[in-house]
């Protein structure tokens, strides 16, 4: 509690699980951030993962760039920011309840949550579906608001993160299968502790 009080940093030492599930913990709650509405904060050392608390006397801990898993955090962050920069969904109506709308947040059993973001135009709008367990989840279906070709903006398993690359291969095409509300749906590999950006592009 001191250290959320306080503001210094993540700590990531002290996070469930391994050492890859704590990245892939990190990466997932980063993703989830970014999914929300509204401005986006981390603190100083936050970005690569420091693990020791932020001190004013004492310089980050850059060194830490060195090793894959904080490099791969490291870049993770550059890239969620490049996407909330270029994706207008994750901007535009941050303060509007049009920009955002649940598909579902209710699989406690499997820990699963799935939301859509809209930009002004309603047909700008991404998709991005969280899975908060270590378990690969196979032929995971979740609704989605219009058919088409989805393309994997963001794969937060990605070994370029550090991650194991469970995926979807890229992208993939909806289903005129009813799920959600919506129309039409998706079948994903939902990777291990992992958030998944998807759009029709």
């Amino acid at each position: 509690h001191d250290e959320v009080v306080h503001g210094k940093g993540p700590m990531i030492d002290k996070m469930s699980g391994d050492r890859w599930q704590q990245f892939a913990t990190l990466r997932t709650l980063y993703g989830f951030m970014l999914g929300h509405p509204g401005k986006k904060l981390t603190f100083m050392g936050g970005e690569f993962g420091q693990s020791r608390e932020w001190n004013h006397d004492r310089s980050l801990d850059w060194h830490l760039l060195s090793e894959p898993l904080h490099d791969g955090l490291r870049r993770y962050v550059q890239t969620l920011n490049t996407l909330l920069r270029e994706e207008r969904a994750l901007h535009e109506t941050d303060y509007d309840t049009a920009g955002f709308r649940w598909i579902d947040c209710n699989d406690n059993e499997n820990s699963i949550v799935s939301l859509v973001r809209t930009a002004r135009d309603p047909r700008d709008f991404v998709v991005m579906v969280f899975n908060f367990t270590p378990v690969v989840r196979q032929d995971y279906r979740i609704g989605v608001p219009a058919p088409g070709y989805y393309a994997e903006r963001l794969n937060s398993d990605s070994a370029a993160f550090g991650g194991s690359d469970v995926g979807n291969g890229g992208g993939v095409s909806s289903e005129s299968v009813p799920a959600h509300g919506f129309a039409h749906s998706l079948r994903l590999t939902l990777p291990p502790l992992g958030c998944l950006m998807l759009k029709v592009p």
